[in-house]
C-alpha cells in the first residue's frame, strides 16, 4: 500500500499544479523553475507562504507521478485543497510555466489540458487565460 499522501495548503496546491505542468513532459527546464519561483516571490497569494515547502510539494507531486494512479491521486489532493475562487488563478500560473521557455509541447499542452478539466475551468475563461500568458511570453 503507497503512502498517503500529505494533504495540500490552498497555496501548496498551486505549486502543485505549477510542478506537475513542468515534469508532465519528463524534464522541468531552468526557465520553468525561474518562472515558479518568480510567481512565488511576487504574487500577493504566496505573500505568506513558507517557500521551504516547494520543495516538498515538489517531491509529493514526483512521487505521485510515479504510481499508476497517482496523476488522479494528485488532481485529489489539488481540488481538495483549492477553492473555487483559485482554481483560475491555478490555471493561469500553469499557462505562465508551461510558455516560461517559449515551446509549448504536446505533453505540457496535454497536461493543461487535464488541468483545465480537472478543475472544471470554464473553456471561455481558459481561452483569455491561455491568449494572457502566450501574449506575456512572446520573444521578439
Amino acid at each position: 500500500m503507497p503512502n498517503t499522501p500529505p494533504s495540500l495548503s490552498p497555496q501548496d496546491a498551486l505549486i502543485a499544479v505549477m510542478v506537475a505542468v513542468s515534469v508532465a513532459d519528463e524534464q522541468m527546464r531552468t526557465s520553468e523553475l525561474v518562472a515558479i519561483q518568480r510567481m512565488v516571490n511576487h504574487m500577493p497569494v504566496f505573500n505568506a507562504y513558507d517557500t521551504d515547502r516547494i520543495r516538498t510539494v515538489s517531491q509529493t507531486v514526483f512521487d505521485l507521478f510515479e504510481e499508476e494512479d497517482g496523476l488522479d491521486a494528485l488532481f485529489g489532493l489539488i481540488r481538495d485543497a483549492l477553492p473555487e475562487r483559485l482554481r483560475e488563478t491555478a490555471y493561469a500560473l500553469a499557462c505562465d510555466v508551461v510558455s516560461a521557455d517559449g515551446l509549448l509541447r504536446d505533453m505540457e499542452l496535454r497536461m493543461l489540458e487535464e488541468v483545465r478539466e480537472q478543475l472544471e475551468i470554464d473553456r471561455l475563461h481558459a481561452a483569455a487565460i491561455e491568449w494572457g500568458a502566450r501574449v506575456r511570453h512572446l520573444r521578439p
